[in-house]
């Protein structure tokens, strides 16, 4: 092997590994120093940020304050009004800006009230219909509400129910399990036992029915309750619990065409059908929709009306969303929904419209329990009725929310100055160590919180009488800072006897506090403004310092990648020429072949003579 390729194949890349010299800490050393204007710039960076974000929060803070000057330059916002009513269960009232003042008495002689649709009751299929009920059983019988199984008592005695038991084993049971002391009936039709289809108990002592340890719910869906009232007509001087009302149900939750009405829902050859309440159309289909569904889609409808379902009346009801004398039209137009229902057969309960006087005018009328101006004549008041009688209605400047709102433009104005205040100051320490604000020296920022105290304190051209500037409400300078303090007392005096006044110190189109402070307002923080001109440098310089510290980082990343191969080919030269003065060292430091081996015996020919002297010769040179 030639020194060259050892050289090279033994490249050495560890630092000091030929030459004993610590060229990675070196290296390291070189690349730190490079590196020292990356922290300076990454601190420059960060605080370029901190300023960035001061002047975000000032651009929120003055954007809040503007918000208020906005409302404050609105010189109707000034004709707010307030209604106050003298008698609350009457009437309440509210008045909208520009309300002419005064005071309304009101005389409500009748309030109004909905109309309502009542359908008929009994509506229902009943349970049989003859006075036999051995051909329904307990789980198909009509009810209104399912019966459970389980057990009822009467007069003590337990009486158990199963879905499969026929009512009429049901009823012959309560005889048997009372030794017949207590016999139960079936009416199909009215007669001296009860009305129709209802269920009798007789007796000769009184009947007394339930129990704590019932499980069944027979006796409440049968309608019967203890009532211990002696009925000498009925059952010939005993006792008789009868079910107050018909005991056949609508079942609301089944198809239409198995709802238990007396008459059958019907629509076209596909079960679909139609009818109109007030002229808007409710589309309905007997296999797919139930009573409860239908009532919905009338409720979602545009008819105007809540529909309902009294269960203990078997009755559906239809009543008017709005109050007043209105009627309610029904149709039927394709198939009998509402006749079958029982609609159609009912009748309109009429609604009331409001009757009343304002300030001993004649009778005025209304459909709503509320009055505006469209009833009453008077702009911008709005009177609820709420009971029978006389209110008297005041309406006045609503000084209380313009009291609010000039407090919240000061709160607001103090909140931005206060926090430029606290970027721009410095402090110092109990040592006597000065800290800089963020801000401290930026004559921008400070000049927004001089430039802000100046139109505040200003006291506009052409102002006169007794309101002319922010001082003549109580709104002074608290002569420590830029600051505003509020005295309320002078406020509220100001605004109750120079409200006019107070109106135009706001809202003078050229001249108004509110109306410069706008102005200046929507120039400083505008898209060309100073806050987006400042943010737009930050976030420059910002941009500007990251590419340099990335092309810094890329700089040393070379210079450290060049320093590297440069040692290490000094590395690899030593090595190499170790190698080569270690070959030389070896070579001449081994013993010569012709002093190693003793000379052989020669003899006297010529030949060897001559072989002698060359072989001496030989030597001689080497």
């Amino acid at each position: 092997m030639s020194v060259a390729a050892a050289a090279s194949s033994n490249a050495p890349t560890m630092s000091g590994l030929a030459s004993g010299l610590d060229w990675t800490t070196i290296i390291n050393e070189m690349v730190a120093a490079e590196q020292a204007p990356e922290t300076q710039m990454e601190a420059q960076q960060s605080t370029l940020g901190t300023e960035n974000t001061a002047y975000t929060t000032i651009g929120t803070d003055l954007a809040t304050l503007q918000k208020d000057v906005t409302t404050l330059m609105d010189p109707s916002f000034f004709g707010s009004r307030a209604a106050s009513s003298s008698n609350s269960s009457v009437a309440s009232a509210t008045a909208a800006t520009g309300t002419p003042l005064g005071t309304y008495t009101f005389d409500i002689s009748k309030l109004a009230t909905d109309s309502s649709w009542q359908g008929v009751t009994a509506a229902a299929s009943p349970l049989s219909a003859t006075d036999d009920l051995s051909g329904v059983t307990v789980a198909d019988a009509g009810f209104a509400t399912p019966v459970t199984a389980g057990t009822f008592t009467v007069n003590g005695a337990q009486i158990t129910i199963a879905g499969t038991d026929t009512l009429q084993s049901v009823l012959d049971q309560i005889k048997s399990a009372t030794d017949g002391a207590v016999t139960a009936s079936y009416n199909a039709s009215t007669d001296s036992n009860g009305p129709a289809d209802t269920i009798t108990l007789s007796s000769s002592s009184a009947i007394v029915l339930g129990n704590t340890n019932d499980t069944s719910n027979f006796l409440q869906v049968a309608q019967l309750y203890n009532s211990n009232e002696k009925d000498n007509v009925a059952t010939g001087g005993g006792y008789s619990i009868t079910s107050p009302s018909a005991l056949g149900g609508i079942n609301l939750d089944n198809a239409l065409s198995a709802s238990n009405l007396a008459d059958a829902i019907t629509g076209d050859s596909t079960g679909a059908g139609q009818f109109d309440i007030n002229g808007v159309a409710i589309k309905y289909n007997t296999s797919t929709d139930t009573i409860n569904s239908v009532l919905q889609k009338i409720n979602d409808s545009a008819a105007g009306v809540t529909a309902t379902f009294d269960a203990s009346n078997n009755q559906i009801q239809l009543t008017n969303t709005t109050t007043g004398d209105v009627g309610i039209t029904l149709q039927d137009v394709s198939g009998n929904f509402l006749a079958a229902t029982g609609l159609l057969g009912g009748s309109l309960q009429q609604g009331n419209n409001l009757e009343y006087s304002v300030n001993g005018s004649g009778t005025l009328t209304s459909q709503s329990n509320t009055i505006d101006a469209g009833t009453a004549g008077i702009t911008g008041l709005s009177v609820t009725a709420l009971g029978l009688g006389s209110a008297a209605i005041t309406v006045q400047s609503d000084t209380s929310t313009i009291s609010t709102a000039i407090n919240s433009f000061v709160t607001d104005y103090n909140a931005a100055q206060k926090y430029i205040s606290s970027q721009t100051a410095s402090t110092t320490s109990s040592s006597g160590t000065v800290t800089p604000g963020t801000l401290t020296g930026d004559m921008d920022a400070e000049g927004i919180a001089d430039q802000l105290r100046q139109l505040t304190d200003a006291t506009p051209p052409e102002m006169t009488g007794a309101v002319q500037s922010l001082n003549d409400l109580g709104i002074t300078s608290n002569g420590t800072d830029n600051t505003l303090a509020v005295d309320s007392a002078s406020l509220n005096a100001a605004l109750t006897t120079n409200l006019s006044a107070v109106q135009q110190l706001f809202t003078d189109p050229t001249n108004g506090l509110a109306t410069t402070l706008n102005s200046y307002l929507t120039d400083t923080t505008g898209s060309n403004g100073i806050l987006a001109t400042k943010e737009a440098g930050f976030t420059k310089q910002e941009a500007n310092i990251t590419t340099s510290i990335t092309n810094l980082q890329n700089q040393i990343t070379q210079n450290e990648a060049n320093l590297q191969n440069e040692f290490v080919a000094m590395e690899t030269a030593i090595s190499t020429i170790n190698e080569q003065k270690q070959y030389l060292t070896d070579f001449f430091d081994e013993p010569s072949a012709t002093t190693a081996s003793p000379t052989p015996a020669t003899s006297s020919s010529s030949s060897d003579s001559s072989s002698s002297t060359d072989s001496s010769s030989s030597s001689s040179t080497t």
